[in-house]
């Protein structure tokens, strides 16, 4: 039902909506002056407006004049209804072809039948009109698209490639795997790749919509056509072309746009129906004014002409492809791809969001938790984290990371280790500060006979933490409380998602303890606890069974199980990756608020094509018993043709500028 295709490809498509757009102006003001001349030359218009201009010869140029508009204005129309007769399709354009071609038939039989009663200047008026309103339309679709120009528009035409010590200018697309780029403060980083010198802050916004720079250092991974700061970056280029997450994006984005949710074929089923609709009602009208209530067979004629044309469905045949196009533009610059459509309209109806905990609801690292003193100790427990530091420095097991890391952030001085000795997988030991350490599990600790009767730890502290033991000069000091640390958007996460009316479950691999700990610290309405990768799958169909409507977020890879067999599968933080098969919506930053995002897009989305379908439907509902002067008898009303054209033109216009306000949604 469409006149121009909304979901080619996003040069293609923007290309052919300006082209068109032009065309469409062009035709408009070439004919508007021979439409003018031909209302003044009407009957019809000179009586109402109580002048009288007649002259030998004025039908045969009422002729000419109409012919030309009709075949120079109209020649987009007969272009489209072709197209739509050829495809077995007949809708918009074919009615509007169907409706002038009938109404300049009707005129040029009266010129030479009886000339008082032709119909050019409602014709010309017509064609003017849908001219005039696909001009319109056409440059309001165009604004909807845009934004695929614009991604492409991020990525700069040349880069400084460094060869041998030396800086060439080069165009991006030149640019291979391995290349090595300098980047200069304030310019476009041209590719993807990572980082092997330098360091600075990196605008994302443009790709990711992080609002905030990121920090940027040798073996991070950059994205093309983000913008690089404050610093000089020298970068090995890993992706380039159709593999660089920019045009990952636009592809998604293309794709979600040809995608048609459940309903855009409720619409096309509508679309389809009124087609037939216009054509019964035009003839219902033209018999009924023609014989059953003669009024004349000019009469009849406008009537039938103004019924088709009030009851084209172009308003019913924009009102989702536009929605759908913003959407997803939309989501892009939030950071949130949506592959499919129809995963989009389900995601409204989530019941139940589950989050594989590790790196999503947590850091994904651990963090100490608490520290806890042996009452006979004589140190305090920043002291005894400095010294457990020390030792742990020389390890790279990622609880020793966690102690290193908070003793970094406390503004520790963290002392050399002297004498250091690992034992694997149990701890290790060290001289620090003149004083024997030792850092480990319990095992160590009885491995080594080192044990406190009186320091007596409570069960819940070590169920929920992982301990750390600490002993000085052979004597048990204190024990370190390690955990995967909470996100601090996660408790946000999770009262935006029940405020929304939507339960959380949470996926986790750690023991009921733990699990339940953070749980209950997140306000969980499930936890899954000891959940084996292969068992996820089972959780979401156990949701499911339930009559729950499930939504899994994790990661794209080891999560693409339960990503499928959810009714909504999101995978997070996929960053460069954005190629997620296993997934309908993809999240690039690793950041569980979008989640909150999508569901909210999700919903604004649906509440834009219930508005935009019930205008359609609405003003069809109501124009065509108009049109076919149903009110007439009574009240004298008509809906003339042109009136009948500017309306079916404003009701199209309507629904692209309603879908155009979800470019002002806030996702939050």
């Amino acid at each position: 039902m469409k006149l121009v295709p909304m979901n080619s490809s996003h040069e293609e498509g923007r290309e052919d909506h300006s082209s068109m757009e032009k065309d469409f102006r062009k035709r408009f003001f070439i004919s508007l002056p021979a439409v003018l001349l031909t209302m003044l030359l009407s009957p019809n218009i000179q009586k109402w407006l109580h002048f009288n201009l007649n002259f030998s010869g004025i039908q045969v140029l009422l002729f000419v004049l109409g012919t030309f508009i009709f075949f120079f204005g109209g020649i987009p129309f007969f272009k489209a209804a072709k197209g739509e007769l050829f495809s077995k399709n007949p809708g918009m354009m074919t009615l509007v072809a169907f409706a002038i071609t009938a109404g300049y038939t009707f005129s040029v039989a009266a010129t030479f039948l009886f000339p008082k009663e032709s119909l050019y200047w409602e014709i010309s008026t017509l064609i003017s009109v849908f001219l005039l309103g696909h001009w319109l339309e056409m440059r309001a679709v165009r604004g909807a698209t845009g934004a695929l120009s614009e991604l492409a528009k991020l990525i700069p035409p040349s880069a400084h490639l460094l060869q041998n010590g030396n800086i060439t200018d080069v165009k991006t697309s030149q640019l291979v795997m391995g290349n090595k780029v300098l980047v200069k403060p304030g310019e476009k980083i041209p590719v993807d790749g990572a980082v092997i010198d330098g360091e600075s802050s990196v605008n994302e916004s443009m790709v990711t919509g992080e609002s905030r720079p990121i920090t940027k250092k040798k073996g991070d991974k950059v994205i093309g056509g983000t913008i690089n700061q404050d610093g000089a970056l020298t970068i090995e280029v890993s992706k380039t072309g159709a593999d660089t997450a920019i045009s990952q994006i636009m592809k998604l984005i293309r794709e979600a746009q040809s995608s048609k949710p459940n309903v855009q074929h409720l619409a096309d089923r509508a679309a389809s129906v009124l087609f037939f609709v216009a054509i019964i009602a035009g003839t219902i009208s033209f018999v009924t004014w023609a014989f059953i209530l003669p009024e004349g067979i000019v009469f009849a004629a406008t009537v039938a002409v103004a019924a088709i044309v009030v009851a084209c469905p172009h308003a019913l045949g924009l009102a989702i492809p536009t929605v759908t196009t913003i959407t997803s533009t939309l989501g892009a610059k939030n950071g949130i791809l949506i592959k499919d459509m129809k995963g989009l309209e389900i995601a409204r109806k989530i019941s139940y969001v589950v989050f594989d905990k590790t790196g999503t609801l947590t850091k994904g690292e651990f963090g100490v938790v608490d520290v806890m003193m042996n009452q006979e100790s004589k140190i305090k427990n920043q002291e005894l984290l400095k010294l457990a530091a020390a030792v742990e420095l020389n390890s790279q097991h990622s609880i020793a990371k966690g102690i290193v890391q908070d003793a970094k952030n406390k503004g520790l001085k963290i002392s050399t280790v002297k004498k250091f000795k690992s034992y694997p997988g149990r701890g290790a030991e060290g001289i620090v500060d003149n004083r024997f350490v030792i850092v480990g599990n319990i095992t160590l600790m009885k491995d080594l006979r080192i044990h406190d009767s009186k320091f007596i730890i409570p069960d819940s502290k070590i169920k929920a933490a992982t301990p750390v033991y600490v002993a000085i000069n052979n004597k048990l000091t204190g024990i370190i409380l390690l955990a995967d640390i909470i996100r601090e958007e996660s408790k946000t996460v999770v009262k935006r998602l029940h405020d929304m009316g939507i339960k959380i479950a949470m996926l986790t691999g750690d023991t009921p303890d733990v699990a339940n700990e953070t749980g209950k610290q997140l306000n969980m309405d499930t936890v899954f606890a000891q959940v084996l990768p292969k068992d996820k799958v089972n959780k979401i169909k156990q949701l499911q069974q339930d009559g729950n409507i499930v939504a899994m977020v994790g990661d794209g890879v080891n999560d693409a199980p339960s990503l499928t067999q959810a009714h909504v599968g999101i995978a997070i933080g996929a960053g460069t990756d954005v190629a997620v098969e296993s997934a309908d919506i993809v999240l690039m930053k690793n950041d569980p608020m979008d989640v909150v995002k999508a569901i909210s897009l999700s919903r604004k989305t649906n509440t834009k094509m219930v508005q935009n379908l019930i205008w359609a439907t609405g003003y069809n509902t109501f124009a065509v018993p108009i049109a076919a002067g149903i009110l007439y008898p009574s009240f004298g009303i008509l809906l003339r043709p042109e009136w009948a054209a500017l309306l079916m033109s404003a009701s199209s216009i309507i629904v692209v500028f309603n879908a155009l306000l979800l470019r002002r949604t806030k996702l939050d």
